[in-house]
């Protein structure tokens, strides 16, 4: 298993596992591969990782800036985050987790959200946001994760590419 930043002959292995990974999931509305698009497409995505083996890409996580209360401090969202099925419950996306967010503390950044299970992401040191919001979503959903500095307030607010077309 090796994970390496994404290149541009990765792009239709990304979207394939992610649609693969969402097919099923109940919380999904089947974009998280056009998201992924339009943030490489704007230059919103700031960290985009695979998980390649024996050639084939298995995984994927993006990472892209967000705003708190409308100002840039430095601070990214994690998602989508997919593993293709065949190769969920493996602890691939622990893996790929955990370096990505390791990388992001290299890049200097302030700290990480997610929307998501409270249960899985606690594991990698998230916690209810407090201070944080997102609009439309329950607060148990919404977690953060500081690497630096003090903890902000507001709301925060993802890159466009999240909108819905």
């Amino acid at each position: 298993m090796r994970i390496r930043d994404e290149g541009p002959g990765d792009h239709k292995a990304i979207a394939e596992v992610t649609r693969a990974a969402f097919a099923r999931a109940r919380h999904s509305n089947g974009q998280e591969a056009a998201i992924i698009e339009r943030l490489r497409a704007s230059g919103a995505l700031l960290l985009s990782l695979v998980v390649e083996e024996e050639g084939q890409i298995v995984a994927h996580a993006a990472f892209s800036a967000v705003r708190i209360g409308g100002r840039d401090l430095g601070w990214v969202g994690l998602g989508p985050i997919s593993v293709t099925p065949a190769r969920q419950g493996q602890g691939i996306g622990r893996t790929l987790l955990r370096e990505g967010l390791h990388r992001l503390r290299l890049m200097g950044l302030r700290g990480c959200v997610v929307l998501g299970d409270p249960l899985y992401y606690a594991r990698f040191g998230f916690a209810r946001s407090e201070g944080l919001s997102l609009a439309g979503v329950p607060p148990e959903a919404f977690m953060q994760l500081r690497f630096s500095g003090p903890a902000p307030s507001g709301a925060v607010t993802y890159a466009a590419a999240f909108d819905p077309a």
